[in-house]
């Protein structure tokens, strides 16, 4: 503080000689002049003092007899008038801190920390729906709005924290490692009676054709049996429930979300051709240097000509500019490559093909693994001709192939007899 204190009001280092340098401290001393940074150099001693105190010293010089000289001015009286004398150098600093100044109002940068399930692309995406994204004023950000949309957005997030350093909005949040589902069954909330005007359950439906090998239902009325074919879209549980009468017949229905596990077993086929001719890439070696500068979304190239290949792959990395730990500038710079590529026409060899189709296979079945599906029985046949190969796989999978949609059945409307009849 002290240095900042010295730096305003301005101080300059001088040179004292003479016969008697220690009579002179010792009267700058008695006479409240204050010099600091004192060195000793032989002949001669070095030290810095106010401007104000320098021209204090004139008195104090002639009665030790020494003599001063100024080696170097520092501070703001000294630098201002110089700046006066070069206008465009200090139009530009005026410039540069307006510059500042306003892009210190918006967010240039978003960091999202403590995410590992969900992606940052995920999350990203999502901001930008919300209306949250790079070059957005500071005051359009709701904090704690946006905190509380994001908890309800995805489950697996117990926590979210925000806050603005800088020119960066720093989100941080914590997952759970599993997100827990209310599993409750609240008869209140999904039972709804004829004309109590409350929305109707839902029913499972199959949502391929095949045959039903496992079905445990725990809420709803089963339509089917295990054993039975299927046609995509057909009602497997119905979520309305029947009330009857002392008759058998049906007074009326109350309506559930029906819930049940059901199995479902079909045939598919997975047909992939992969040919024996193939292009590869090859770098000639051949490569351009582009400068780029760019400033929010918009960029430019600042290299010298066209680049004159055919075809090129680019690449490179661009940096943003950062001021300080937080404060980043809408401004961003760095290089690219150009390099020049062609194709040379090869052929795989017999062992590279089949190592090709294994692949394939290990993808398929890595794909139906992801989705739960069970392979019950599987017929894996290649096909080789003079061009290329097919791999051809003919399966029998079980999976949980269903589907929610809205009960369709109708109301029963109550008889007022039968009401009066109930209440007696």
């Amino acid at each position: 503080m002290l240095h900042w204190i010295q730096y305003i009001k301005g101080y300059v280092s001088i040179k004292v000689w003479g016969y008697s340098t220690e009579r002179f401290l010792n009267l700058c001393g008695n006479h409240d002049i204050l010099v600091w940074d004192i060195e000793n150099h032989g002949d001669y001693d070095t030290m810095k003092v106010s401007i104000e105190g320098f021209f204090a010293l004139k008195t104090l010089l002639k009665k030790t007899g020494t003599r001063a000289s100024i080696l170097r001015k520092h501070g703001l009286p000294f630098f201002v008038p110089k700046m006066k004398k070069r206008k465009i150098f200090t139009l530009g600093i005026l410039v540069c801190l307006l510059f500042w100044i306003l892009t210190a109002r918006y967010i240039w940068d978003i960091r999202i920390e403590g995410n590992y399930s969900l992606t940052e692309d995920v999350l990203m995406d999502y901001l930008e729906s919300q209306g949250v994204h790079t070059a957005m004023k500071k005051k359009d950000l709701q904090i704690e709005e946006l905190e509380m949309q994001l908890r309800e957005e995805y489950d697996m997030i117990t926590w979210a924290s925000l806050k603005v350093d800088g020119t960066t909005l720093i989100i941080q949040i914590r997952e759970n490692e599993m997100p827990e589902y209310d599993h409750s069954e609240k008869e209140g909330e999904n039972a709804a009676l004829p004309g109590n005007g409350m929305e109707a359950g839902k029913d499972i439906v199959a949502a391929k054709d095949g045959v039903i090998v496992y079905m445990i239902t725990r809420k709803g009325v089963p339509q089917v049996a295990v054993g039975d074919a299927v046609e995509k879209g057909q009602i497997l549980v119905s979520g309305a429930v029947p009330v009857y009468n002392d008759d058998k017949t049906v007074r009326c229905y109350q309506y559930y979300e029906a819930d049940a596990d059901i199995m479902i077993s079909y045939e598919k086929s997975i047909s992939v051709e992969r040919k024996i001719a193939y292009q590869e890439k090859i770098y000639s070696g051949r490569e351009k240097k582009i400068l780029l500068f760019g400033f929010q979304d918009k960029e430019w190239n600042l290299s010298a000509g066209k680049i004159e290949y055919d075809t090129y792959d680019v690449s490179g990395e661009k940096k943003q500019v950062q001021l300080l730990d937080h404060l980043f500038l809408p401004v961003f710079y760095g290089i690219k490559q150009a390099k020049e590529y062609g194709f040379v026409q090869k052929t795989h060899t017999e062992e590279e093909m089949q190592q090709i189709m294994e692949e394939e296979w290990h993808k398929i079945l890595q794909t139906l693994e992801e989705k739960g599906v069970q392979i019950t029985e599987k017929n894996v046949t290649i096909n080789k001709n003079r061009d290329k190969w097919i791999l051809h796989v003919r399966m029998q999978l079980v999976e949980a192939a269903v589907t929610t949609t809205d009960n369709a059945t109708p109301q029963i409307p109550v008889i007022e007899n039968d009401k009066e009849a109930q209440t007696e």
